[in-house]
């Protein structure tokens, strides 16, 4: 992630309407796991996930994050989580084993993702659940995605086959952000024409309150009907992977 950009990041990471939607279904997945379980999260930024599961009634002492900026592990540390460490997600070397796994656009920062997802494998214990969040689909590749500096972009089958390779047991899988595919695919397309020989920017902004407020209602409303259905596209793919005895 470039520096001028990360510093943005660490701007609107607390309200900005993608984050703190997906925030939302993450924590919708994990609210019934037990209190006591001990939690990585994989690109852990300033610890705002973190936070949230501690508000939820999880162990600080249990929790444990790792991001490779210096000034995100700094943020976390000033916002009470000890447990937070600057290591590169490809070779994480702490000693502790975990109950759950959390990586949210990660994946796609790395080079060698299939190294990555041995290395976090070998982190869960046994039966241990690992949630992976990407983005989804080449297609949407734009200036965002260089200026976040990813690798690649994957569909689901892509991102599946690369769990099942190390024998992790799929439990779910899907797309999110299902809504705003559409429009999102659109914009980047257009810009992509008209902005060829300019530099780009990310996407992510606050911009008009009203709006990132009417967008994080519509996403999680989105979430609400993960429950029950499962969409053919988004723009992100997940997994949900466990770690067979």
């Amino acid at each position: 992630m470039k520096k001028d950009f990360e510093k943005k990041y660490h701007d609107v990471e607390t309200d900005h309407w993608w984050f703190k939607s997906r925030r939302r279904y993450l924590i919708d997945l994990l609210k019934n796991a037990p209190k006591n379980s001990s939690i990585l999260d994989i690109g852990c930024s300033s610890g705002v996930f973190l936070k949230n599961l501690e508000g939820l009634g999880f162990s600080n002492d249990n929790l444990f994050g790792i991001d490779i900026s210096d000034k995100a592990i700094t943020n976390a540390k000033a916002n009470g989580l000890s447990n937070t460490f600057v290591m590169d997600a490809q070779d994480i070397t702490l000693k502790e084993k975990f109950d759950i796994i959390v990586a949210s656009d990660c994946l796609e920062h790395l080079q060698d993702d299939k190294k990555a997802i041995q290395n976090w494998k070998s982190l869960l214990k046994t039966g241990g659940t690992m949630y992976v969040f990407v983005p989804a689909f080449q297609s949407l590749w734009s200036y965002h995605d260089v200026v976040n500096m990813h690798f690649r972009r994957y569909t689901n089958p892509e991102l599946r086959k690369k769990l099942l390779a190390e024998n992790l047991q799929i439990i779910q899988s899907g797309y999110w952000n299902f809504f705003l595919f559409l429009p999102i695919y659109s914009f980047r397309k257009f810009t992509s024409t008209f902005q060829k020989n300019k530099t780009g920017e990310s996407d992510i902004s606050i911009g008009n309150r009203f709006i990132n407020k009417v967008l994080l209602q519509l996403l999680i409303f989105e979430n609400k009907l993960l429950k029950f259905a499962r969409f053919p596209f988004g723009i992100s793919t997940f997994c949900v992977a466990k770690k067979r005895s």
